[in-house]
């Protein structure tokens, strides 16, 4: 697909700036931010960026090749669309925007138990190549009804979410009423009054509500009984005995997401997992944890080749996918970099953000002298 993006917002920092004026203040504190004092979401960025490349001027380079091989499916670029929760919330029909724009440009889009568009949907917008990301209910009866809805949807990898034991606490979120029940405060509805174009493309495509759900839910919940439903239908932890009949149940590809341990990772070998997401939640989960790229470094060291290692959080950029290749992860996923981009530009944000990536990789790849994405750890000073 030919590459295009709109010059005025060049950068992902131009796409955060121009989306926290678009959207409501209350829907961009969700999105960017992590828990407690927010130490994690920050260190995951910074510790990332002290990682460095080493180019080779003087080698005889024919050119650079993004696509990347993984599990089976040759995709255009190292990188895929992370699983977001509520994306509809900070702009109407976000996951389908951003799986429309995946497909178009042959990455992984991975779609949310709890965002805002159905796995029937995203399966049609994406000819059945979306992932599903399973977080894991208290009861087994939903979570094989969840399965089985994602078989039929032909979705080719299953993500199961491990880093939620419980829910991360969010300060601005709990001041803004977007905890656990949620609330609709007077300011909050101001807020919403100033941003008229995030406001009408609501009211078009209706009140954002979690769409993979709906099928489970009794009818006519308000927000606080719709708050304790959520609660007690994922108040479930995960562990091998979990794990175990989801690996009997499902066919396909099976990746555990939110591993930031050696052990975590031996325990998904041994249950016959095909990959893991090195994962902190984006830095929501855990403020005292460490960055990513630090989970990431041992897990690699001892199990590069005996399991397909990913990593989402912290990555924002170009230059950041290629520094996470260089230490070794097979592949990167990002979450609000996309959020950011559709936010800021609507229905142009999924592929606007794509392209500026793409770009981006290309040219740290081409400056480098890194042939292919495999060679990327050749490069790591």
């Amino acid at each position: 697909m030919k590459l295009q993006y709109n010059t005025s917002y060049a950068s992902i920092d131009d796409l955060i700036r121009r989306a926290k004026k678009k959207i409501p203040k209350f829907a961009f504190d969700y999105l960017n931010g992590g828990c407690n004092e927010n130490v994690n979401l920050h260190k995951n960025t910074a510790e990332l960026r002290q990682v460095e490349l080493q180019p080779f001027y003087l080698t005889n380079h024919a050119g650079s090749d993004m696509k990347t091989e993984l599990f089976g499916h040759v995709y255009d670029a190292p990188f895929g669309i992370s699983p977001v929760g509520l994306q509809g919330l900070m702009w109407p029909n976000a996951p389908e925007i951003l799986a429309r724009a995946a497909f178009e440009h042959n990455i992984p889009f991975i779609l949310s138990t709890v965002t805002t568009s159905s796995i029937e949907r995203i399966s049609e917008l994406t000819e059945g190549r979306a992932w599903f990301q399973l977080y894991h209910p208290a009861e087994n009866d939903i979570r094989d009804k969840i399965i089985k809805r994602a078989m039929v949807a032909q979705c080719p990898v299953l993500a199961i979410l491990c880093d939620v034991p419980t829910f991360g606490y969010r300060p601005w979120d709990i001041k803004n009423g977007l905890a656990m029940p949620p609330r609709m405060t007077l300011r909050n509805i101001l807020q919403i009054i100033g941003k008229p174009e995030w406001a009408l493309k609501t009211l078009i495509h209706g009140q954002p509500n979690f769409a993979n759900m709906k099928p489970y839910m009794p009818k006519g919940l308000d927000m606080k009984q719709l708050g304790a439903y959520m609660n007690k239908t994922f108040s479930g932890r995960l562990n091998e005995e979990k794990i175990a009949p989801i690996r009997d149940m499902w066919k396909g590809k099976l990746v555990l997401k939110g591993v930031a341990s050696p052990e975590d990772t031996e325990m998904a070998i041994r249950l016959g997992l095909d990959g893991i997401i090195v994962s902190n939640h984006g830095g929501r989960q855990l403020d005292a944890a460490q960055s990513t790229i630090k989970s990431l470094i041992p897990i690699v060291e001892k199990f590069k080749g005996k399991i397909k290692i990913m990593m989402d959080s912290g990555i924002r950029t170009g230059p950041d996918v290629a520094r996470t290749l260089a230490c070794g992860a097979d592949f990167a996923f990002m979450g609000r970099t996309f959020m950011y981009g559709v936010s800021a530009l609507g229905n142009e944000g999924g592929n606007h953000t794509i392209s500026i990536l793409k770009t981006q990789v290309q040219q740290v790849m081409e400056q480098i002298c890194c042939a292919k994405v495999s060679d990327f750890p050749r490069h790591l000073i």
